[in-house]
């Protein structure tokens, strides 16, 4: 299992906005965490990645408790934010190797993966521009690409496609089912119910903090007595009224 949530509640004061989560993620998935705003996505995708301490419960990765053993855990993580606040004085190319040397990766290893992945989204020639030049979706490639590149295991992805153009919102898509495809695993918290449909393998929904269901999209459409090949917005429709 590359990970484990379990019984999962976060409070900020008596206001608890996340109410006992538990789900697991294998290789090879692809889990889709879908809701309203304000249910609890991106929280929890914080405190799987270390950014939020949970009021109760356990989160592994490998086996790795992230409060207990947080170096270990978040070796396995690549973390793409739904906003790619990065230093504007640093350049395309000097993000990579910062994120690569965090993960104590040799500036060879870094040099090698770096010419690999810049070839993903075409960016040789901009790689030595300044973060405050680049548009929001070449920002949001950068952060990809820097969630990649000490081949992490799970890949923590919220909104990944935003300001993306339809071709590079493409090459995502692909380039995510191709890391689950060799073994990784992925949580993605997304609004844009197309992708969803496109690349994940599980879905969950959440609201007001609880998971009310989840499981393959076709077997959540039967539980709601829903026509097997119901939409995935017919089924967000249902689930949300």
């Amino acid at each position: 299992m590359v990970l484990e949530v379990k019984n999962l509640t976060k409070a900020f004061g008596e206001n608890e906005v996340i109410k006992n989560v538990s789900f697991q993620i294998k290789e090879g998935e692809i889990f889709a965490l879908i809701g309203p705003n304000g249910s609890g996505k991106t929280t929890i995708i914080k405190l799987i990645a270390g950014l939020l301490r949970p009021t109760s419960g356990q989160i592994f990765i490998e086996g790795y408790d992230v409060v207990k053993n947080p170096v270990e855990a978040k070796s396995r993580i690549g973390y793409i934010p739904d906003e790619p606040i990065i230093w504007q004085g640093m350049t395309g190319l000097e993000f990579l190797h910062f994120s690569g040397a965090l993960y104590k990766m040799s500036e060879e290893e870094r040099t090698r993966n770096i010419k690999k992945l810049l070839s993903i989204f075409n960016l040789f020639g901009i790689q030595n521009n300044y973060f405050e030049d680049y548009s929001r979706g070449n920002k949001q490639k950068f952060a990809i690409l820097g969630a990649l590149l000490h081949k992490p295991k799970l890949l923590l992805i919220d909104e990944p496609i935003v300001g993306l153009d339809p071709q590079s919102a493409q090459i995502a898509q692909d380039l995510f089912r191709d890391f689950a495809q060799k073994g990784g695993a992925i949580l993605l918290v997304t609004h844009t119910l197309e992708v969803v449909e496109a690349v994940a393998t599980k879905i969950g929904f959440i609201k007001n903090g609880k998971l009310l269901i989840q499981g393959f999209q076709k077997d959540i459409a039967n539980f709601l007595k829903l026509k097997s090949r119901a939409t995935l917005q017919e089924i967000y429709a249902s689930l949300n009224k």
